[in-house]
């Protein structure tokens, strides 16, 4: 056996070796496991301390036993920051509460913190009143819905879906092969091919009132890679075109554009008097869009033309909106 073996091995080790009956002792464990007694002595007394064994030493057999054959080890070895970790995760699940997948990582944390010791100097529920998140609005997804959708995605199968866009009346039937599901902003959207328009597109499942699994498969193209398309988006739309944006930004809110990624290719230049210059490349105009008016006057769009000339026409509606009569 090699010399070196992390210590939750070791003491798997040693709880089947206390199992099989025969009434290990530390000298024998030691010497199959390659270490030295010393060592066991205090793995045996982190058993019988720490994860509340119910491990007993018999005095005729010369060897170690459980009193109680129900006892099982804690199924991983974890760590205080590991702990806190779980800890951040489980809070996170926030932003996916009203996704049918909830209840089942609520389940798989719910087990997790189940299996631990019940001696461990921090557990996650000792921080339920010391750490929060604010999570973006979430909608509301159909489960049988999301269960198709994912089929389709798992098992490359086409869907029909009923799609209703905010702007319609009625929901349209559309065809598509599922190629990639992502999370933005409180909505989850499936991205793929869509028959109708023989390009790819993105809907928003919150929209999808029905969807329904095809039997025949479908191929995802050798050249999609989500990854790297997405490095030309800002946020989750597409587009055939490519936009090269430029705004500028305030002196006052620099820090708070600096200080964030907002995009994976995003350029800043510094100017004399603490303005900066953002600029992306991106194929689609419309979260950027509504990324520049959230700043208000703080930001101003320099190109492309097209871009000035939606928010010119955006800003003086609203104007005209709030005109007193």
């Amino acid at each position: 056996m090699p010399k070196f073996k992390p210590q939750h091995s070791r003491l798997l080790f040693i709880d089947k070796k206390i199992r099989e009956g025969k009434y290990p002792n530390c000298s024998s464990l030691a010497i199959e496991w390659e270490v030295s007694s010393k060592t066991i002595q205090r793995d045996i007394e982190y058993i019988r301390d720490m994860l509340d064994a119910p491990l007993a030493y018999s005095a005729k057999n010369r060897g170690y036993y459980y009193t109680e054959n129900s006892f099982t080890l804690p199924a991983f070895d974890l760590n205080d920051s590991d702990l806190f970790a779980i800890f951040i995760a489980d809070k996170l699940l926030q932003q996916y509460k009203n996704t049918p997948v909830y209840p089942r990582l609520q389940s798989v944390f719910a087990r997790i913190e189940d299996s631990l010791p019940k001696k461990v100097s921090f557990h996650p529920a000792h921080m339920d009143d010391k750490c929060s998140f604010v999570t973006s609005p979430q909608t509301s997804i159909n489960p049988q819905v999301w269960e198709n959708i994912f089929t389709g995605l798992r098992e490359s199968k086409s869907l029909t879906i009923s799609h209703k866009k905010p702007t319609s009346a009625e929901p349209l039937t559309r065809t598509i092969d599922p190629y990639h599901i992502t999370s933005s902003q409180g909505e989850w959207y499936v991205i793929g091919f869509c028959h109708s328009r023989n390009a790819i597109r993105t809907f928003a499942i919150s929209r999808i009132n029905h969807a329904e699994v095809h039997e025949g498969n479908f191929t995802v193209p050798d050249d999609f890679n989500f990854k790297k398309v997405s490095n030309e988006h800002f946020g989750v739309h597409w587009g055939q075109d490519t936009y090269k944006v430029r705004i500028w930004f305030s002196p006052g809110i620099a820090p708070y554009i600096t200080e964030r990624h907002f995009h994976p290719c995003q350029n800043i230049e510094k100017n004399r008097d603490g303005s900066i210059i953002f600029s992306l490349s991106t194929s689609h105009l419309l979260e950027v869009k509504r990324w520049v008016l959230s700043w208000g006057d703080q930001a101003k769009v320099l190109e492309p033309e097209k871009l000035v000339n939606d928010i010119r026409e955006e800003l003086c509606t609203a104007c005209r909106q709030y005109h007193q009569k």
